[in-house]
């Protein structure tokens, strides 16, 4: 099966050519621990769920924050296949710049046990939106200096405090909501 890697360290996309088994994706990572990200469409971007905790560089693919080396396989709904955009396209939505914010923060969360990608629930209104803590680091980089390092400070003061960043980061979530009306 068509795939590409891509390797943050080198900055480099390689196409591979893979053998999906049941264990294929956690050989890539040498990993048990594996997030889908399925921000291209019709393609899953597998990324080590550990590289955060090994403090592994942090690049976008599109909009998506990715940390450590990624594998790219085309989906057909539930059912893997060739990855079918083209290596041009992809590197050319790669972006190897991350802000300074989220290098500190990610910096400071490397020391926990969290994942970036596992969802919780805030409301609005009403209403349930399910958010994750990638949302709640791309809301506050956007957000004024001022903003950020409140975040900051917050962050370290939970940190500190050895208290749950997860729990920190649904209440920053919540709090984002709130402002945002």
């Amino acid at each position: 099966m068509k795939a590409f890697s891509v390797n943050p360290q080198t900055k480099e996309v390689k196409e591979i050519d893979i053998e999906m088994k049941a264990n294929t994706v956690y050989s890539f990572f040498n990993s048990i621990l594996v997030d889908e990200l399925p921000s291209i469409r019709e393609h899953l971007i597998y990324a080590d769920a550990n590289a955060l905790s090994q403090n592994k560089p942090a690049y976008f693919i599109g909009e998506q924050l990715v940390l450590g080396e990624a594998l790219i396989v085309g989906v057909d709904g539930m059912a893997e296949r060739d990855a079918t955009i083209p290596k041009e396209a992809l590197e050319s939505i790669i972006n190897y710049e991350v802000p300074t914010f989220y290098q500190e923060v990610l910096e400071m969360l490397s020391t926990t046990d969290m994942s970036l990608y596992r969802s919780f629930e805030v409301k609005k209104g009403e209403e349930k939106i399910t958010l994750n803590a990638e949302w709640v680091l791309y809301t506050f980089e956007i957000a004024d200096t001022r903003t950020r390092e409140f975040f900051k400070g917050e962050l370290q003061k939970v940190l500190d405090k050895n208290a749950s960043v997860d729990d920190f980061m649904q209440n920053m979530a919540q709090l984002a909501m709130n402002v945002a009306g």
